[in-house]
């Protein structure tokens, strides 16, 4: 029989979640999920709806996987979202409309929560007292808030009723990564997520020390994995959505607004077009456009829900890059199709300007530790974007002979986070809102 858990490590990630489980030994284990036969610790940040035709008026609801099967099943009577921590610290979200309910962002958490929960079966039915919840270094957007950040944390995670302790992404990996280390050593880890960049120092002492690790510096970037889908979308789909073209109005041909298609950006705010005002102006834009088979085609995009399905293509095209120096771009449904070779040096030229900017974020991260490269004597890469090579070229140019480790990507840093969630000073690896 499993001894009781003594801590909770949850990271909430912008594509995928994933809980740990705190031991009464001191080590931690990962929270599986027996999805459709498979058990396994990762949990799709997605959220499903649908009307429950039995119950007039109720909306019936779904979470991670499942949340993808239910839209896949019927997506023409579902609103399905994904990536929703992304607008955590955006002063312009203030609900998505769910088939005329509207749900703030602290009423979606509470929705993931109890789903998270309720999948895992007996497993989380019971928390331990010490919930330990990784937050960015920097949340994702144009301009974060992060007090607004914080207070969306808060009331989303008050649903747990325990106390909750919030530690930067990065750090967790790095005890997770520390758990392995038998001498001293400086790491720097470099987390990829979804929507944010994040990076942290920290000074990890032998095995036995009181304090073992201690914090040197972070810095953080609202660029990962979703800008770097937006670049493939940029390049490969929105010029066949009207991207690029023009529009006639009081006689004048002028160009369509760049804002018409800043909501492909990202999965969040591509999820949150689906409603009637923003359907009205594409319809009119539509009636006014040179081109108004693109701008239809960009309705279609939204009114069909193909975000879900269009994404996942861009996916796959970035993971098969990751491998393959070429690979091939398909995507058909619903009137919208688009096909194009792309090579792994296309695609490099397409992110180059994030790259140069992740870059310049590492080292400030070095240079609020006050350490030079040549201090660092670990960096551990963790997060899906770290698999891309030009991202892994960035690190192996500042940190040669072999100082790069990588390695359980997806689920370092829940597992750091449980562990951290036992130690006694947790106080002192806590992040404050205002940071």
């Amino acid at each position: 029989m499993t001894s009781p858990a003594r801590s909770i490590g949850i990271d909430f990630g912008t594509t995928n979640s994933v809980v740990a489980l705190g031991d009464a030994d001191g080590g931690a284990r990962l929270v599986d999920y027996p999805t459709f036969g498979n058990a396994g610790p990762i949990f799709r940040s997605a959220l499903c709806f649908w009307e429950d035709n039995g119950v007039p008026g109720s909306i019936a609801r779904e979470a991670g996987p499942w949340a993808i099967a239910e839209f896949l099943d019927f997506p023409q009577g579902s609103r399905f979202l994904q990536s929703f921590k992304s607008v955590a610290a955006s002063k312009a979200f203030e609900h998505a409309t769910i088939f005329e309910k509207r749900l703030r962002f602290e009423e979606l958490g509470h929705i993931f929560l109890e789903r998270l929960r309720a999948h895992a079966a007996d497993e989380l039915k019971m928390l331990p007292e010490r919930v330990v919840v990784g937050r960015p270094v920097r949340y994702a957007g144009q301009r974060p808030d992060n007090m607004l950040a914080r207070q969306r944390y808060d009331l989303m995670f008050a649903a747990l009723e325990r106390e909750v302790h919030y530690v930067y992404e990065p750090l967790g990996a790095a005890f997770s990564f520390a758990a392995h280390l038998i001498e001293p050593a400086t790491l720097l880890v470099a987390d990829f997520g979804g929507g944010t960049s994040d990076f942290s120092i920290v000074r990890i002492e032998a095995p036995g020390t009181p304090q073992r690790c201690v914090p040197l510096g972070s810095a953080g970037i609202g660029i990962a994995g979703d800008r770097f889908d937006y670049r493939i979308m940029d390049k490969l789909v929105l010029p066949m959505l009207g991207k690029g073209g023009t529009y006639a109005s009081m006689g004048k041909t002028l160009e369509i607004a760049a804002g018409h298609f800043a909501d492909f950006g990202d999965w969040a705010r591509l999820a949150l077009m689906h409603n009637r005002r923003a359907i009205a102006e594409l319809q009119k834009l539509k009636r006014a456009a040179t081109d108004p088979a693109a701008i239809g085609r960009m309705i279609a995009v939204v009114e069909n829900e193909l975000g879900y399905s269009l994404y996942d293509a861009v996916g796959q095209l970035k993971r098969t890059l990751s491998i393959e120096e070429h690979a091939h771009f398909h995507f058909d449904s619903d009137g919208v199709r688009v096909e194009a070779d792309v090579s792994r040096t296309d695609f490099e030229q397409w992110i180059a300007p994030d790259l140069d900017r992740i870059g310049a974020t590492v080292d400030e991260a070095l240079a609020k530790a006050g350490l030079s490269a040549r201090g660092i004597d670990h960096v551990f890469l963790t997060g899906g974007s770290s698999l891309i090579p030009a991202v892994r070229r960035l690190f192996e140019a500042r940190f040669p002979d072999n100082r790069i480790a990588a390695g359980n990507e997806l689920t370092s840093i829940a597992h750091g986070l449980a562990l951290i969630g036992q130690e006694t000073n947790i106080g002192e690896w806590a992040a404050h809102s205002e940071e």
